[in-house]
């Protein structure tokens, strides 16, 4: 089983970039995709149905701004928009796809670096999302949520992190939550259970020469339950073209759908 995430900074955005011509070469049976900024009268066909897929999307309410999809080549048992918390489903982060005894999630966790108002509801999203993260690890299910989660966990995940410690996405808050989620709730970073190595990121800012120089953080996770992150047998990150300001994160399990 081969899932990939990416956060498109729009998905017409990626399409333009060839995305979907890439992402229906790759053979995975899943892709997770967030920052959709689209509702779904501006998808094409190509977007919602790209060849050999089925999109499944939830979208914000404001126009331009955030959603999450997941494409799937095989049918889901069930597909859950949101979390049940109208003023975080308002903004489109959150999808499910149910397929037997493991779900899929496509996780876009909120930005604070636009202002302090923001990072205040990124701090009550972590706080609200925490018993959710709690109830799906305690359910007995298998569990992978993919996505950008807007935290460099580690002073690895990020290459100027010394001068990042006070900005979000690094902060000690945010950083001692991820901890907990992993520490606490037993879920794994699937890509660092494999991948040791420094300077692997996910995102590289538009400003300067940050993706020339590979000045970047990796804020792009699968974070998963224990058992199906056991079974995860390779983890790579596709540099080779680019769709937007995120990379593919590519892991392969080893489990059918």
């Amino acid at each position: 089983m081969r899932i990939i995430t990416l956060n498109l900074n729009g998905v017409r955005s990626a399409a333009n970039k060839g995305f979907f011509q890439w992402m229906t070469q790759q053979q995975a049976d899943i892709v997770c995709v967030q920052e959709l900024k689209a509702q779904l009268n501006d998808m094409t066909t190509e977007i919602k149905i790209p060849n050999g897929y089925q999109g499944y999307f939830h979208c914000s309410d404001k126009k331009g701004y955030s959603g999450v999809g997941v494409y799937s080549r095989h049918v889901p048992d069930k597909i859950i928009e949101g979390i049940g918390i109208p003023e975080i489903d308002f903004e489109g982060r959150y999808l499910r796809a149910d397929f037997g005894n493991l779900s899929i999630i496509s996780i876009y966790l909120p930005s604070g670096a636009s202002g302090e108002h923001r990072q205040v509801i990124k701090f009550s999203f972590m706080e609200r999302f925490f018993p959710i993260l709690q109830a799906l690890a305690g359910s007995g299910r298998e569990f992978i949520l993919c996505g950008d989660w807007n935290i460099a966990h580690k002073e690895i995940d990020l290459k100027n992190w010394r001068a990042n410690q006070k900005n979000s996405g690094f902060l000690p808050e945010e950083r001692a939550w991820l901890t907990a989620v992993f520490e606490e709730l037993n879920f794994i970073d699937v890509f660092r259970k494999i991948e040791p190595s420094p300077e692997r990121y996910t995102w590289w800012s538009n400003r300067g020469q940050a993706w020339a120089k590979n000045v970047g953080w990796r804020i792009d996770y699968q974070v998963a339950t224990p058992v199906i992150a056991s079974k995860a047998t390779s983890v790579s990150i596709y540099k080779e073209e680019r769709f937007s300001d995120h990379a593919p994160l590519i892991i392969d399990y080893d489990h059918y759908l």
